[in-house]
């Protein structure tokens, strides 16, 4: 592609290039690591946590590069074109989309935010999609999909290069929409820049993410959320957060919802449901439309995330009937996931919960289903504060009737060590356990010992397919685990 096609769209503020004929020079790559420029490539000088990309200019036109985007201009002559720009992340956003074709144009691109909920969203919808006969990728915290097909991502918004890529090849692939997790960092680095979604969600927002390499204070994280809606048609908005009203100022086509603050789209009459293949909530929709809703995935907070998956799912005009028998089959794999087998065992539950807050805030949730016994399986990471894991212990010790001490990702640490922390938060609360080192005996053991009025989570591992043993990740997939046993039962 041409040097001048790529630059369409990017606002330069300085050129400097040895012969004129060089602005139509043909370009065989972009990349904003020296290490990866060839010749006739582009160099892309990025000032990022540990390093500045400017320090490499030199290194790139050694490698052959014939284009450079810099910040700030060198002061020597160098054999190759410069191009100065103000801000070289959303430069890099908006050459990475040229480059690839700009693939978003011709999908419809959902993209949702918020400091939690994201992901269970995203499945929401794409589940939707399907039912109603869309091929929809998924961009995230777990990967990216197309369909099933999973491809392997750095971060929940990944880079702006990869990210086109990603886009590029859902849409050879025949995609018709795409649902994405946009992160605040990926935001406030220029990461979707050159995208225009159809949809902007705002799911909610709390203190996280604060600190140093990625946001200074909350208003800063606010202000990077509200970026979303500078690129999106439609914003859904969640008024039930206390900063709902603030995003709705943003968008010039609102849809709303709440669960109690009113909206275009309204839950009332939540209740938990536990019945043989599900373990979730239903509600009563109310608003623009009513209907009554069932998911199968325990929390009053996941009514909101319906509530958003509904609000776009109605406004691109998917009809009431596949919403309700899509919501009613979603799952994520990980999060709060009910591993069925209505012949042998339903009431598993696999869930990412590791530090004290979230699994305390689990097993305090699945309490509220009143099961005869709550048992979680769960170990320690190695390598971590001893603190971390008393506080696991007594998260653990203050709900469950039942503690299996198991192994996680020990990592260089020995398990007898990083269970003896546990042990200590356990001992706070008198919480009953057992120690069974090898998470797949552990496993055996809950399905051969508990019964059907029995709640069992296995905690930590979730959607993670290894664990991580001195330096090497071994393959454990829990979900596969839990099946291959129960059909020897």
């Amino acid at each position: 592609m041409k040097l001048r096609e790529l630059l369409e769209g990017v606002a330069c503020t300085g050129i400097r290039w040895p012969e004129e004929e060089d602005f139509d020079q043909e370009i065989t790559g972009i990349t904003s690591d020296s290490r990866e420029v060839a010749a006739g490539g582009m160099f892309v000088c990025i000032r990022g946590f540990l390093a500045d990309g400017h320090e490499y200019i030199d290194k790139a036109i050694e490698a052959g590069a014939g284009a450079v985007i810099v910040e700030e201009m060198p002061e020597r002559h160098l054999d190759a074109v410069m191009i100065q720009v103000e801000d070289s992340r959303e430069a890099m956003a908006k050459i990475a989309a040229a480059w690839f074709g700009h693939p978003a144009d011709r999908m419809v691109m959902i993209g949702l935010t918020g400091t939690k909920g994201k992901t269970t969203t995203a499945h929401m919808i794409k589940k939707i999609l399907e039912e109603a006969g869309k091929k929809t990728g998924m961009i995230g915290t777990i990967g990216a999909y197309i369909g099933a097909e999973k491809i392997p991502t750095k971060n929940t918004t990944p880079g702006p290069y990869e990210l086109q890529e990603i886009l590029a090849q859902m849409e050879r692939e025949g995609c018709t929409h795409v649902v994405m997790e946009v992160s605040s960092q990926g935001l406030k680095q220029h990461r979707t820049d050159g995208i225009h979604f159809r949809y902007g969600a705002f799911l909610n927002i709390s203190p996280d993410h604060i600190g140093e390499g990625e946001h200074a204070d909350f208003a800063e994280y606010l202000s990077c959320k509200k970026l979303l809606f500078r690129q999106s048609h439609y914003g859904i908005i969640n008024l039930g957060d206390a900063h709902g009203k603030e995003m709705l100022e943003l968008t010039g086509h609102p849809v709303t919802f709440s669960r109690d603050q009113g909206g275009d789209y309204q839950a009332h009459d939540i209740r938990n449901i536990w019945e043989p293949g599900l373990l979730g909530v239903s509600f009563d929709l109310d608003g623009k439309e009513s209907a009554h809703m069932v998911l199968n995935m325990p929390g009053e907070f996941n009514v909101e995330n319906a509530l958003a998956a509904i609000s776009v799912a109605r406004t691109e005009g998917i009809d009431m009937e596949t919403v309700r028998a899509a919501l009613k089959k979603v799952f994520v794999k990980g999060r709060t996931q009910l591993v069925q087998d209505s012949a042998h065992f339903t009431n598993i539950i696999i869930d990412y919960a590791h530090n004290a807050l979230s699994i305390e805030s689990l097993l305090h949730l699945l309490k509220s289903y009143h099961p005869k016994r709550l048992i979680c399986v769960f170990g320690g990471g190695g390598n971590r504060p001893r603190q971390r894991r008393r506080d696991l212990g007594q998260a653990a010790g203050k709900y469950a009737d039942l503690t299996i001490l198991t192994m996680d990702n020990p990592r260089f640490e020995d398990m007898d060590d990083i269970n003896r922390d546990i042990i200590e938060g356990l001992d706070v609360y008198n919480g009953v356990y057992q120690i069974i080192p090898d998470r797949k005996d552990a496993i055996h053991y809950v399905i051969d010992h508990c019964g059907k009025n029995d709640i069992v989570a296995l905690i930590g591992k979730g959607h993670e397919e290894y664990q991580d043993v001195r330096g090497v990740k071994y393959p454990f997939s829990e979900e596969q685990v839990i099946r291959e046993y129960l059909q020897t039962k």
